[in-house]
């Protein structure tokens, strides 16, 4: 059975994280994803990204990159238009993560490319949009949790502001894209006419203020920062040490709290007139956090997840990334792949999240494989798609439109 996306093809003039991460959840649902990358910058920056890297090649371009194909252009030379805008003829999509106002410098915009295909959509992900005050300005992942106000709600309330430990407007701003760019070829099918998609790492930051978004908007209010990670209105929804180490418990409802309760064989503070709501325990919290920290402090980790598990109470431990990589579920669901690279040897990767059944109930997923070289597939694309003959690629070698990359 084919892959979802198996007849979807992107060109992706991108870079570092953000972008390669929206392009990647394409192409482990079968979409071909061509990377263009520049040879006056050795290529996308990702490939020299430390630690784990060798030559060309690193782990974190292995991230972001494997099953990919890679073509050299240099958008600066002036035979590269005509060779991209072949490329455009034969692609459903055109995407980057650049500055907002590269794509129309690179010529990358929906009208500037209609006239060479009509249905071609052409999806930008930047960090502040292709229109406003900040659109030529760069930007970064952490600057966004800064400028967004995550760091305001990360971390110990007597501490700094903080980052999240993972580049997770990035993500973020990656998956945004890549829907996107789905809901703009889908309209182009059904209609025939492409479109621009205007994503930025900015306005995804913002709306993943979720619900606190609009408790500031709509009635001035401050989020506080809350010790042990805890859930700014439910109690008890945060982490507890126990005698070996920290866990998560989320009594979300209240049948939960019920239940917690019970485990820890305290009946009585459901009860209690301070606890015995969702409303009542957000308001004494500080009468009821230290009972529970003093009991969760009595029995190890395993002891509490087991007695917590079982009484069906959500609750977690706080793993290491590496015992998380090591957890039952991860086996059983598969969530580690492994693949050859000739530089790199065995990489161990984390699979896709994203699994469709097919009609037997197996799983439609692409099969793990290495990022690309640089330019590794300029010749193999521009024959396959384009049509060039070896004689115009090498005419276009010695121009110096690849640049350096072999080809």
């Amino acid at each position: 059975m084919a892959l979802p996306l198996a007849d979807v093809r992107v060109i992706a003039v991108e870079q570092f994280g953000a972008g390669p991460w929206g392009t990647l959840q394409l192409c482990d649902l079968g979409a071909e994803v061509i990377k263009i990358e520049d040879p006056a910058t050795r290529g996308d920056i990702g490939r020299y990204v430390p630690p784990y890297q060798e030559g060309e090649s690193s782990l974190f371009f292995e991230t972001f990159n494997r099953n990919k194909k890679s073509i050299s252009l240099d958008f600066r030379h002036e035979g590269a238009q005509p060779v991209f805008h072949d490329l455009v003829r034969a692609v459903d999509g055109v995407y980057s993560n650049l500055r907002g106002d590269m794509p129309r410098k690179l010529g990358l915009t929906y009208d500037q490319l209609r006239s060479v295909n009509p249905k071609v959509v052409c999806c930008s992900l930047s960090g502040f949009g292709m229109t406003g005050p900040r659109a030529a300005e760069g930007g970064y992942d952490y600057m966004m949790q800064g400028l967004a106000g995550w760091q305001s709600l990360t971390g110990d309330p007597a501490g700094p502001p903080t980052k999240s430990g993972l580049s997770l407007v990035d993500l973020s701003g990656g998956y945004a894209s890549a829907i996107a760019l789905l809901a703009g070829l889908l309209r182009a099918r059904r209609d025939g006419v492409g479109c621009d998609c205007d994503v930025s790492l900015f306005e995804t930051a913002l709306h993943e203020l979720m619900y606190i978004g609009p408790w500031a908007a709509t009635h001035g209010y401050v989020p506080p920062r809350v010790a042990d990670s805890a859930h700014p209105s439910i109690v008890p929804f945060q982490n507890f040490e126990a005698s070996d180490g920290w866990f998560v418990v989320a009594a979300a409802k209240q049948k939960f709290w019920e239940r917690l309760c019970e485990v820890i064989g305290r009946r009585e503070l459901n009860e209690d007139e301070r606890f015995s709501t969702m409303t009542a325990r957000s308001e004494n919290r500080d009468a009821l956090l230290p009972l529970l920290k003093d009991i969760f402090r009595e029995r190890t980790v395993d002891e509490w997840i087991a007695a917590l598990v079982s009484a069906g109470v959500p609750s977690a431990k706080v793993n290491t990334v590496l015992e998380a990589l090591d957890e039952p579920q991860t086996a059983a669901r598969g969530g580690v792949v492994a693949y050859e690279h000739p530089s790199l040897g065995t990489v161990r990767s984390i699979a896709s999240p994203l699994r469709l059944a097919g009609e037997d109930g197996g799983e439609l997923r692409v099969d793990p494989a290495r990022g690309p070289l640089r330019g590794e597939h300029t010749r193999e694309v521009l024959t396959t798609l384009c049509g060039y003959a070896d004689g115009r690629i090498d005419e276009l070698v010695a121009s110096g439109v690849f640049g350096d990359a072999a080809v």
